[in-house]
């Protein structure tokens, strides 16, 4: 087994609102990340993934609070630093991070080289002006990005340049750890395929050690990820392998997000969308049982009100449903039989919730 570069264990964390109420949006989350691997973190917007990624960092301000767990990065225990040494010590050496809307991050008004300047002085770097550009140039040839860009205001540059420089500006200090949320979701498909290229080359390059990549994608992690975790309603509710995850998903989520994505992959020719009705629970009130169990069809009583634990089902391998594994698969072949029976019918939602969104055999209505 590789050395485990990131370490979480039984995290939680949660947002005050203004009216005092406690939102649990990570809740008892653990997973580990290898050196030089990437692990991918799905699920529909809502569900935590975000906040999973800052609490991640240890890193907390308001109304972001932390309530208990353990992080740990290469060995080294970062839980319970202050603020202001994480920032110093941790925050872009050990562990860096390419935000949501990373292209609204950069402040118009100062030329890029002077972000790069500033993040280096912040962990007191030595560099002279002449060091740092030499440095800067490097890491912006690697990513495709000229010289003169460093020269130029935020405004002069596209979309693809701009999230390339962030992601730049990001990895200046070699991260342990990068932290990638939904990097590619504002780009056309050209430059997505370009950044997520980028980030390979420096995880091979050494310049980036691992990766933890978000986003609401299944079939975008499959080419981009080893491992990936399926989030809802702020719990980790099924892992496996990129190609386990995609092609065999075994949580009643995790399938339903297949089978509500286009899936442009070999031997998925013919696939049917499917919606998942409803929407995630609010977590200001956590279900008890099965947080997904209001929109499951295969949920029974139990489900509603029973603990859900962990299945095993392989190494490195789990997922989260009362049902046991064997039980699941027997109910998707019947409700594939039934599809190829009566396909009009059995591919068929009405969910009054989201005002009666009808999909029948994948075309909406």
């Amino acid at each position: 087994m590789a050395a485990i570069m990131m370490d979480v264990k039984n995290l939680t964390t949660y947002y005050k609102t203004r009216m005092d109420e406690k939102v649990c949006s990570v809740d008892d989350v653990s997973f580990i990340l290898e050196d030089g691997k990437s692990l991918g973190i799905a699920g529909e917007s809502g569900c935590g993934k975000s906040t999973l990624a800052m609490s991640a960092m240890g890193y907390y301000f308001p109304p972001l609070h932390y309530e208990s767990g353990s992080i740990s990065i290469d060995g080294k225990e970062i839980t319970n630093l202050s603020p202001d040494t994480i920032r110093k010590t941790v925050l872009g050496s050990d562990v860096a991070y390419i935000p949501q809307a990373a292209m609204n991050a950069l402040n118009p008004t100062r030329k890029i080289i002077r972000f790069i300047e500033d993040v280096l002085e912040a962990h007191g770097s030595a560099l002279s002006k002449n060091e740092v550009r030499n440095l800067s140039r490097e890491r912006f040839g690697i990513l495709n990005l000229p010289e003169k860009t460093l020269d130029q205001y935020a405004v002069e540059l596209s979309g693809g340049m701009k999230q390339r420089t962030i992601i730049a500006i990001s990895t200046i200090l070699n991260p342990k750890v990068l932290i990638a949320d939904e990097p590619s979701s504002a780009l056309d498909v050209s430059s997505q395929k370009i950044v997520i290229r980028l980030l390979h080359d420096l995880m091979e390059k050494g310049f980036v050690r691992s990766m933890l990549f978000i986003t609401h994608e299944l079939p975008l992690l499959f080419n981009v990820t080893d491992d990936i975790m399926v989030m809802y309603a702020g719990e980790i509710v099924e892992r496996g392998t990129a190609r386990e995850m995609v092609f065999d998903p075994i949580m009643p989520y995790s399938k339903g997000l297949m089978n509500s994505i286009i899936v442009p992959e070999e031997g998925t020719r013919g696939h049917v969308l499917q919606a998942i009705p409803g929407a995630p629970p609010n977590l200001k009130q956590r279900p008890r049982g099965c947080r997904f169990a209001e929109r499951c069809r295969y949920a029974e009583a139990a489900c509603f009100s029973q603990t859900i634990t962990e299945h095993p089902a392989g190494e490195g391998r789990y997922y989260r449903c009362r049902l046991d594994e064997a039980r699941l698969r027997e109910l998707y072949k019947e409700q594939e039989e039934n599809a190829r029976k009566f396909p009009l019918i059995s591919n068929t939602y009405v969910d009054d919730d989201i005002g009666g969104i009808k999909i029948e055999g994948g075309q909406h209505e």
